[in-house]
Order: C-alpha cells, then structure tokens, then sequence
C-alpha cells in the first residue's frame, strides 16, 4: 500500500516537474525548444528504465547467440540422424539374423499349439497324479499339511524347463539333436515303464469288495499255487507304488522338455528377423529432443527479452511524443497569447491616436499641458 501512495507521488511530481520543463523552454522561445524538450524526456525516461531497457537489450543479444548455436547443432544432429538406422541386426552366434524367415503354415502351426497344449496337460496332470499320491502314501508331514505335496509336486515344471534350459545352452546343432533324442527315449521308457506298473496293478485296485470276500481261502495256504496279484504282498505293492510315481515324474519332465525343444525348434524356423535398438541411432535421437527443447526454451526467452525491448522502446516514444505535443501546446497558446497582446495594443494605439486627434481639434495647439494630461490619463486606462 505504501509502495502504491509512492509511486503514485512519484509520478505526480514528476509530471509536474515536465510540465513546469515544457512552460519554461515554451517561454524561453528558442528555435530549438522541441529538440531541447524531446531530449530532456528521453534523458529523463532513461533514469528511470535505462537499466531495464539495457537489461533486456544485453539478454535478447545473448539468446541470439545461443539460439545460433543451438540451432547450429540441432541442424548437425539431424543430420548425421539421417544417416543412421533406428534398428540394426542382432548378432547371433557370430552372424547378423538378417535373413527372413518363412511364414507360418497351417500344419506348423497346428503342430506347435498341440505341442503346448500336450506340455501344458502334462505339467497340469503330474503335479495333481503326484500330488495325490503323495496324499494316499500316508506319509504325516503330507497328511497333515496337504500343501506341501502340491508344493513337491510342483517339482515336476521345475524339471523340465531345468532339462529345456539344457538344450538351450548348447551350440553345435549335433549336440542338440542327440540331446533332444535322449530326453525323447528317455521319456517314452518312463513311460512304458509308468504303463506297465500300472497295469501290473489295476487288476487288484479295480476289484469290488465283494470279489476281494470271495478270492479269499482257507484252505490253501501255500502262495504257490496262488496266481497273479494275490502273491503280491504289501512291500510288494508299496514297491509298485514307487515305480509308478517315479515313471511318471521322469515322463512327464522328459516329454515336457522334448515338447519344448520342438517348441522352440519350430519357432526359430518361422520367427521374424530379430532387430534391436540401435545405440548410435537413440543417442542422437535423445540429443536431438534435448536440443529441440532447449531451442524452444531460448527462444521463449528470446521473445520475452525482444518483447520488453520494444515495451520500453514504445513508451519511450510514447513519452517523447507527449511531451512534444505538450510543448506545442504551450508554445501555441504562448503565441495566441502574443497575438492577442499585440491586437490589444494596436487597439489602445489606435485609440490614442484617435484622442489625439481629438483633443488637437478641441483645443489650442499652445495648450500642451492639457493635452499631455490626457494623453497620460489613456495611457493609464490602456494598462
């Protein structure tokens, strides 16, 4: 608020101290005055905003200057970008994977949605089949915490993306095939091997009750001459039992990993070039935006300094415009003022002279004292 009352006291002074300027140099009546008034508000307009207007005139220079060189290198930027490739080839194995590969048919297609759908059904059938063994085994720790037989059954998956990441880490093309030919058989064994266990045994778990009441005897204790599952005692079947589970397990792990390798072997004959980033290429792009932004940036304050430039330059006109205006005014009214004096007085002359040749026509020419009476009594009215 005081700020405020300052200023504007400030400012009525000063325009009072012009104005008083104007009056003066208008009276004084020199042929010069307008050039004397224009100079003296300039001088006095630079008191006050010379360090403003110099302060923008030092900063429009410097971001000129940075503006040249920024554009300079934005320029040499885009540029040596026009040269570059956004994507090169990725380097596999000593050699650029530049070659396309052929589309996808419907038979390969077909083959690699069955491949996963058979790994998936096998993963998703052992960990249950296992898992529930393990709960029928009797074992406590399994029947009494339920979740850790999910837990080793997820053992399975593990397995066989362990017998995956294998094959992938060989690089002769004969070591992969022999490796992919192992798992394979080794799976089909644990398989027939699964297979059989199982059929040794269905027989005895599919009977009823009843059938078990009946095969029971008395009468003939010798196990010879008993046929079939019921020689099987229940280390025997604990026996079959093991087996069966871990057929299944190196079945299911080995058939999973060879359904894998063919995964991926029927995905390396039909993927798509492999491209990468290409690091020369991005680093010139992130330059070319970062000076993007810095020239947008200079040339915002460009426009600021350039702006209040012109600002002050136009209230400097302004200023001097005005104070002329005020002058030609004064000087104006000063000759209006001139000019009414001198009609006045050729008015008040021409009267006297009127009188005069009055008072010569009234009175004796040797009565001067009368006559130079009246001439001082017009002479004093004039005033």
């Amino acid at each position: 608020m005081n700020k405020t009352a300052n200023a504007e006291t400030e400012t009525a002074l000063t325009a009072a101290i012009n104005l008083e300027y104007v009056r003066n140099v208008a009276q004084a009546g020199n042929d010069d005055g307008l050039e004397e008034v224009a100079s003296f508000h300039r001088s006095l307009f630079m008191h006050q905003h010379g360090r403003d207007l110099e302060r923008f005139r030092q900063q429009r220079q410097i971001s000129e200057d940075r503006l040249s060189d920024l554009e300079l290198r934005l320029s040499d930027t885009r540029d040596r970008l026009t040269g570059e490739n956004p994507h090169v080839a990725i380097d596999d194995d000593g050699r650029l994977d530049t070659k396309p590969n052929a589309p996808w048919n419907l038979w390969d297609g077909t083959m690699f949605w069955v491949a996963a759908a058979g790994v998936l059904s096998l993963l998703v059938f052992g960990v249950f089949n296992v898992s529930f063994n393990l709960l029928e085994s009797g074992i406590i720790t399994f029947t009494e915490h339920p979740i850790r037989a999910y837990f080793w059954a997820a053992l399975l998956p593990v397995g066989a993306l362990a017998v995956k990441v294998g094959w992938d880490f060989l690089q002769s093309r004969r070591k992969r095939d022999f490796y992919l030919w192992m798992c394979l058989g080794l799976g089909l064994v644990a398989l027939v091997t699964w297979v059989t266990a199982y059929a040794s045994v269905y027989p005895a778990l599919s009977m009823t009750t009843e059938e078990r009441i009946a095969n029971l005897t008395v009468t003939d204790p010798n196990p010879a001459t008993r046929g079939g599952l019921s020689q099987l005692t229940s280390g025997g079947v604990k026996r079959i039992d093991m087996i069966i589970v871990a057929a299944q397990a190196m079945a299911e792990i080995c058939l999973s990993a060879a359904l894998g390798m063919y995964m991926t072997q029927l995905y390396s004959k039909h993927r798509p070039v492999r491209l990468a980033a290409n690091p020369t290429f991005t680093k010139l792009d992130q330059e070319r935006r970062t000076l993007e932004e810095r020239v947008s940036q200079e040339r915002h304050a460009l426009a600021d300094a350039v702006g209040g430039e012109s600002r002050l330059e136009h209230q400097l006109n302004a200023f001097v415009a005005y104070a002329k205006s005020l002058f030609q005014r004064e000087a104006t009214l000063r000759r209006d003022r001139g000019h009414q004096k001198r009609q006045l007085l050729d008015q008040i002359a021409d009267q006297l002279k009127s009188r005069l040749a009055e008072a010569d026509d009234d009175h004796d020419p040797t009565d001067k004292s009368s006559g130079n009476g009246d001439l001082n009594r017009l002479a004093l009215d004039s005033r």
